[in-house]
């Protein structure tokens, strides 16, 4: 690994099994519990701004005659001894399979081990599944634990943990937000009883108001529950009826995601918990990975297609954006946009260019931007979301969740409509042709059949494929060359005219195949297309008529082979993503008048390590003898230790491992071929 000489990088090698401690360093056993407080840890330095020095990890307590050890115990900010009397705080981790009412691991080990530290007013049990934040307080001669929504901030301030303030709001850092998001979509699922879709869209619900109260600049912050108001019936249902009015005002600004009727069904007692876990982060200023990360796995496990929609890796839909490049005055449009992956992936990659541009524009770096020059910016973004990026999709439950992916995604939420994307366009609802007129700024009389849908400069998705779910009837075939039967050209002169389509339509034809034809129909003359295909249609002797058509209505620019793992652990089904720019119209008048097309180059790449294997566990990269690689944050944190001069000592402390994903050396590559052959997007 490349490094400079005046900060070299130190590699650190890990042995299989283990992991590296987040505060000391220390090679621990990697196990869901060691999972759940590596999460903590970074929680409490880079959300709470605890400092590292204060934070002890299985620290050993005296329990009259037993020395158990705490997980993670934080020390008072004046404590010059470190001794059991210093001890602020209590965190207990376990795993998922440990519940809270466990007599030996449960809340009541952590109310023992607090018992026994005189000053330790603060103590946190959580299983990664279900947290619990107590406060120690003595009321006479009896001590009380109260609960709290949250344990307080390094500088023990304890008035925004019940109502937070705008400009407190935390950003959430790597999986803190997975484990937000988890957490509370669990609760739901076990204590209202809903099944894992109606528990999904209940805190979809939820999801919306945070985001939209956090949008109410100006006001005070109605998104809260606060402790007392969690813990006793009255408050609970404060805080329905305060979270029930932000939901009017969801429901007034995306009347195509939410009707009138609709009501947030959840309990009292469960909404107030739910809000209790979400109202700490700003969902607005969160890193745009954090989030994406977090609400995709959050969709992943619940909202998994049975109708051929396996979601493309967050790793995938980079990589073919980076490789398709939008530009922030270019339309773009995913036809199956399932949740929504790759129009946020476009987004992002739209909204990191115009912040190099502006970060130009201000000279200076966002993090000096004001609060009016975000804004403008924010307001930036919505106009580019608004005016260019567009989504369909059948499934009124992905439509959805596309929706809030997007709005949660630099807060853009788009052109996302329910519509059957294959359907002839005079079946298309008049309200939905009504709305994407009015969008792309064009008269609904100009869209009346499949040769007038050239719409969008940039088309990325992954439509739906398998041989179970093939699209039948005439009036959809009938608008496709591919929906046709093609038979073999006695008078061939090569491959160019080797097949020649008849006039008698096939039974049935995998969508997969018509959505080749219907993007490049959607696609303006000199527009590009990516998307994910399987390999059938590349390699397949029976499909060669599909590769002659689509070279005579494009060129050919990029195939990629992906990893047979790619979609797993749910579909194990051999895919590649093809690259395709449409003819310019001079060009197709060209093609069709020439018996031969002249030969190009195509870029092509193997993508052989995905990240994951085939039951979807991630991949590290590592050494020759098979040990995972750490190597320091690229912001590292300090690890201050008092030294018994009383002097402080600053260290490295942050490392993590390295995903095993060839995915992301594919755009540069590709970029610098696209540069030698000219291609100038």
């Amino acid at each position: 690994m490349p490094s400079s000489s005046h900060s070299p990088v130190q590699i650190i090698h890990v042995p299989d099994g283990k992991i590296c401690d987040y505060i000391d360093g220390k090679f621990r056993k990697d196990t869901p519990e060691e999972y759940v407080r590596q999460t903590i840890e970074k929680r409490l330095v880079n959300e709470h701004k605890y400092e590292v020095y204060r934070i002890k990890i299985e620290h050993t307590l005296k329990l009259g005659s037993r020395r158990p050890r705490a997980d993670i115990v934080i020390f008072s900010s004046d404590s010059t001894s470190m001794s059991q009397d210093d001890i602020h705080l209590i965190i207990e981790c376990k795993s998922e399979t440990i519940d809270p009412k466990d007599k030996k691991d449960g809340v009541e080990q952590l109310k023992s081990y607090m018992s026994v530290c005189p000053n330790c007013k603060w103590g946190m049990w959580t299983n990664g599944r279900y947290k619990e934040v107590l406060y120690k307080n003595t009321v006479g001669n009896k001590v009380v634990y109260q609960d709290y929504n949250d344990i307080p901030p390094g500088d023990g301030s304890l008035e925004d943990i019940d109502r937070p303030k705008r400009n407190n709001l935390k950003k959430a850092f790597e999986d803190n937000l997975v484990l937000v998001f988890r957490t509370c979509h669990n609760y739901i699922y076990g204590t209202d009883g809903l099944q894992k879709q109606p528990a999904f869209f209940e805190l979809l619900k939820l999801i919306f108001c945070k985001t939209l109260d956090e949008q109410n600049v100006g006001r005070p912050l109605e998104f809260y529950a606060t402790s007392k108001e969690r813990s006793n019936p009255d408050g609970q249902l404060t805080v329905k009826t305060r979270i029930s009015s932000i939901f009017e005002q969801v429901k007034a600004q995306f009347p195509q995601i939410f009707q009138s009727r609709d009501e947030i069904s959840l309990n009292p007692r469960s909404l107030s918990w739910i809000v209790s876990e979400l109202q700490p982060y700003s969902l607005l200023d969160t890193h745009v990975d954090v989030k994406g990360r977090a609400y995709e796995e959050l969709v992943g496990a619940n909202l998994r297609g049975d109708r051929g929609e396996f979601f493309t890796p967050r790793n995938i839909t980079k990589m073919i954006v980076e490789m398709i490049n939008p530009q922030p005055h270019e339309t773009v449009c995913d036809p199956a946009c399932g949740t929504g992956g790759f129009l946020v992936s476009a987004l992002n990659h739209v909204t990191q260019k115009l912040y190099s541009d502006v970060e130009t524009d201000y000279r200076k770096e966002e993090i000096d931007w004001t609060d009016n020059q975000r804004k403008l910016f924010r307001d930036r973004i919505r106009e580019i979301a608004r005016r260019n990026f567009f989504g369909f999709d059948i499934n009124p439950d992905l439509v959805k969740a596309t929706k809030m992916n997007m709005v949660m995604n630099n807060d853009g939420s788009g052109n996302i409509y329910r519509t059957d994307s294959l359907l002839p366009p005079h079946e298309w609802h008049r309200d939905f042709k009504l709305e994407l007129c009015k969008a792309l700024n064009i008269e609904i009389q100009t869209i009346t059949n499949q040769d007038s849908l050239g719409l969008f400069d940039v088309i990325v998705t992954n439509p739906p494929f398998g041989s179970n779910i093939k699209i039948k009837g005439s009036h959809i075939l009938g608008q496709f060359n591919l929906g046709h039967l093609w038979r073999e050209n006695p008078d061939a002169n090569g491959p160019e005219d080797q097949f020649y389509m008849s006039d008698e339509l096939q039974s049935a034809v995998p969508p997969e195949q018509l959505f080749i034809e219907r993007c490049l129909q959607m696609l303006k003359p000199g527009g590009r297309l990516a998307i994910v295909l399987p390999d059938s249609i590349l390699s397949n002797p029976g499909l060669s008529f599909i590769r002659q058509w689509l070279i005579s209505k494009g060129i050919i620019v990029a195939s990629i082979d992906l990893h047979v793992d790619t979609f797993q652990p749910r579909n194990g089904t051999q895919t590649s993503v093809l690259v395709v720019q449409k003819n310019e119209l001079a060009e197709l008048s060209l093609k069709s008048s020439i018996a031969t097309i002249k030969p190009y180059n195509i870029f092509m790449a193997i993508v052989e390590k995905i990240g994951h294997d085939k039951r979807g566990n991630t991949l590290w990269k590592r050494d020759e003898l098979g040990n995972e690689i750490w190597v320091p944050e690229t912001n590292n944190i300090l690890n201050i230790n008092r030294t018994a001069s009383g002097a402080i000592a600053a260290t490295t402390a942050t490392k993590r491992r390295i995903r095993d994903d060839a995915s992301t050396v594919v755009p540069p590559i590709f970029n610098e071929w696209k540069k030698e052959e000219g291609l100038s997007w």
